[in-house]
């Protein structure tokens, strides 16, 4: 996966702009637009959307502390991305939105249970306790999941504007020439 320098800095901006996004709505308890970031990106970059999700991880962790809190952000967003990467590429046009809308909204419902087990591990929780941590904050992962689904009709018009953003070198974001673009010579 070796990166081009455009793709350094596209990726670099996207991380940057997956963090001024949850700064910018940390007013709503839950609400952000993270789960859509991660959806749209490993839609569009597949395996080099890692890059700008682990750019948005460490910059949670310089401005925010490399605190406990932050362990889990190492594996959690990247379950999102393995569960759009076992999605098929070609979906119909009409189900598209509707299960990357689910995708997103199912992540945001089971948060707190992907993010208990290091909860667990750093805390010495029993599994009866980390069941009781689950069950505590279910109401969060209510309001989570209902928030990724409702923002979740962002992600087909983000893809497209990053399918549009990156048509504009003839170069599709997997490093192929694009079909349709006006320059299909072989670079």
């Amino acid at each position: 996966m070796r990166l081009t320098a455009r793709e350094i800095a596209v990726f670099a901006l996207l991380g940057a702009l997956m963090y001024s996004s949850k700064l910018l709505m940390e007013a709503l308890p839950n609400v952000h637009l993270l789960g859509v970031f991660t959806v749209a990106l490993t839609a569009v970059y597949r395996k080099k959307a890692l890059y700008p999700i682990y750019a948005f991880v460490l910059l949670a962790g310089l401005f925010s502390g490399f605190a406990t809190w932050w362990i889990p952000y190492l594996y959690i967003w990247t379950l999102l991305w393995g569960a759009v990467m076992l999605l098929p590429r070609e979906m119909p046009a009409r189900a598209r939105s509707l299960i990357y809308m689910a995708v997103c909204a199912a992540h945001g419902f089971l948060y707190g249970a992907l993010y208990a087990p290091a909860q667990a591990l750093l805390f010495g929780l029993s599994f009866k306790a980390m069941l009781a941590w689950i069950a505590a904050g279910l109401p969060w992962d209510i309001a989570h999941g209902a928030s990724n689904f409702v923002c979740g009709i962002l992600i087909v018009p983000l893809i497209n504007a990053l399918r549009r953003a990156d048509g504009s070198t003839g170069r599709s974001p997997n490093g192929g020439i694009r079909k349709g673009c006006g320059n299909n010579r072989a670079l």
